[in-house]
Parts: structure tokens; C-alpha cells; sequence
């Protein structure tokens, strides 16, 4: 019967956890609208600038990660997102395209809950494929 309905998906897997880890640590205290990397952050320079295969990879890293909660276009939108406190980041907005590079690969790096750190979960490779297609979500 388990069978027929399918296994969960590593996509499925990780909205649980991240469901179950808010319920554990309850709101942030900043806010993902307050939320600023150290300045040091803004120094890390992308390896992949412009590089239309990190951008394909990091398509099929946030559909895979991300969408769940920030939307298959990244507004915020996503099935899991809707129950978070804060709401995930609307990631082609102005405010969050604004920040450098090196702001969203700390982020996605370090995180802030409900955000999952990816420090162990992703290469660093992966993490700076994933900051080239979120400049595509904003246009850039």
C-alpha cells in the first residue's frame, strides 16, 4: 500500500523537518524582512557569475530545495511556506536582489529559522549555483 502512494521525496522530506523545526523554535526574533548579513559577507566574490550552467544547476537545486516554501518563481508562495512565521522571503523582490551576492550565499549558508542552513547540506559550489538562479528569479 506504502508502495502505491510513492516514497517521499527529499523535497517532502525537508518541508517536514522544516515544519517540525519551527514548531521546535517558534518566530525568529529578527524576522526574515530584518534579517542582514555581516558586512563581511558582502566580499565573497562569485565563482559563477553569469555561468549559464551554475544557473541550470541552481534551478534544479531550489526546485529540488526551495520551492517548497519560496514558490517555483520564488515570491514566497511555496505549499510549505504559507504556515511559516516569518513568511519565506520573497526572493525576486527588490529588497532581497538589492543584496550582493555574498549577502545570499552567507544566508543560504548560515540561515535563519524557519530558513535551513545549508553549511552542511550543500557544496559551496552548489550554494553560489543556487545565488545565480535566484539573480534570474529578479530579472538579472
Amino acid at each position: 500500500m506504502f508502495c502505491r502512494r510513492g516514497v517521499f521525496t527529499l523535497r517532502a522530506a525537508l518541508a517536514v523537518f522544516c515544519l517540525v523545526l519551527l514548531g521546535a523554535t517558534g518566530n525568529s526574533v529578527y524576522g526574515q524582512t530584518n534579517w542582514v548579513a555581516p558586512a563581511g559577507a558582502d566580499s565573497y566574490k562569485n565563482p559563477y557569475l553569469g555561468n549559464s550552467g551554475a544557473i541550470a544547476a541552481g534551478k534544479t537545486l531550489f526546485q529540488q530545495l526551495c520551492a517548497i516554501c519560496h514558490g517555483n518563481k520564488g515570491k514566497g508562495d511555496g505549499m510549505a511556506g504559507m504556515s511559516l512565521k516569518p513568511r519565506p522571503a520573497n526572493l525576486a523582490s527588490k529588497r532581497v536582489q538589492a543584496q550582493t551576492d555574498g549577502a545570499i550565499y552567507w544566508k543560504l549558508t548560515e540561515g535563519n529559522p524557519p530558513m535551513a542552513s545549508y553549511n552542511e547540506a550543500l557544496t559551496e559550489q552548489q550554494r553560489w549555483q543556487l545565488v545565480n538562479y535566484i539573480r534570474q528569479l529578479g530579472g538579472k
